[in-house]
């Protein structure tokens, strides 16, 4: 991690983070169409993009390499199916009015990578950290009593992120070729789903230009952000990625609220107010922490 901050890395985090944002937007204008077609169609479009950015780079050689390595390929399949989750959950979540809950789950997920940390690494919590989480355990549980069960599209998306995040520390890959990888093990299942749904007739791809066109760009709106966060994250101070990270679930909550109108009431106003706090504590930890070594 860079002492300061790049100019160039602040504009592709930013860059990142403002599509995620507003993906959202995207996604529900192609609320008609099963989640599972959405994603196999992010699968298929953006594997070009990410070649043909190896390409102009000079690592598709890394790609080749990887694929040769039964244990690297079994890491990538791990990562490909909990990112297929993820995305999985997040579209169903935005299509039918929980995009408030999806936001949630982002929020929540810098907090459950401190959990990892202590259950699978051993690290130590300090006394802000542990109070981040519990703070982050009552809310949770606050949403669980009124609403009668788990907050699931929350939790579905902290678990998923946070454990592909995890593994994607240990793969021993760049994060853009990491990502090639495991779209090119998602690409098979992906295509053969989507012949599938065209020979039975339930397809949407060309059904409509303006629909198709629509399915052809979720390969864009995968590929681009997730690569320019990779590139700018390396640039970057750990206390910054730290702010900027909640800039996605921020917009994604005031989409919901202010653009789809979703309920924002009863428990939530109190559940989210306890999530905010606890983000709070755990980036004062964050920002602290360079002027201490400094």
């Amino acid at each position: 991690m860079n002492p300061h901050d790049s100019p160039r890395g602040l504009s592709f985090a930013i860059g990142a983070y403002l599509i995620w944002g507003l993906m959202p937007l995207y996604l529900y204008t192609l609320r008609d169409v099963p989640a599972g077609e959405v994603v196999a169609h992010r699968v298929l479009w953006s594997l070009p993009i990410a070649l043909i950015v190896l390409r102009q780079n000079g690592q598709l050689e890394t790609v080749a390499a990887t694929l040769r390595k039964p244990r690297l390929v079994a890491m990538a399949g791990l990562t490909a199916v909990l990112i297929t989750v993820n995305w999985l959950t997040y579209v169903w979540a935005v299509t039918h009015g929980q995009t408030v809950e999806a936001a949630l789950g982002y929020y929540i997920n810098p907090l459950f990578s401190i959990f990892l940390g202590w259950a699978l690494l051993g690290e130590r919590l300090s006394r802000p950290q542990l109070a981040a989480i519990s703070l982050a355990v009552l809310a949770v549980v606050l949403l669980t009593t009124a609403a009668g069960g788990l907050p699931v599209v929350a939790l579905t998306l902290t678990v998923t992120w946070g454990v592909y995040a995890y593994c994607k520390r240990r793969l021993p890959l760049p994060p853009n070729e990491g990502f090639t990888v495991e779209v090119l093990l998602l690409f098979v299942p992906a295509a053969g789903y989507l012949l599938w749904l065209e020979w039975t007739g339930a397809g949407h791809f060309g059904r409509s230009a303006g629909e198709s066109l629509l399915l052809v760009g979720t390969g864009v709106i995968t590929a681009v952000p997730l690569m320019l966060y990779a590139n700018g994250a390396k640039l970057l101070r750990l206390s910054t990625i730290a702010v900027l990270q909640y800039l996605a679930p921020t917009m994604v909550f005031l989409i919901a609220v202010a653009i789809f109108h979703e309920p924002f009431a009863g428990v939530r106003l109190v559940a989210f107010p306890l999530i905010w706090a606890a983000l709070v504590l755990y980036t004062a930890t964050l920002i602290r922490r360079p002027a201490r070594i400094g």
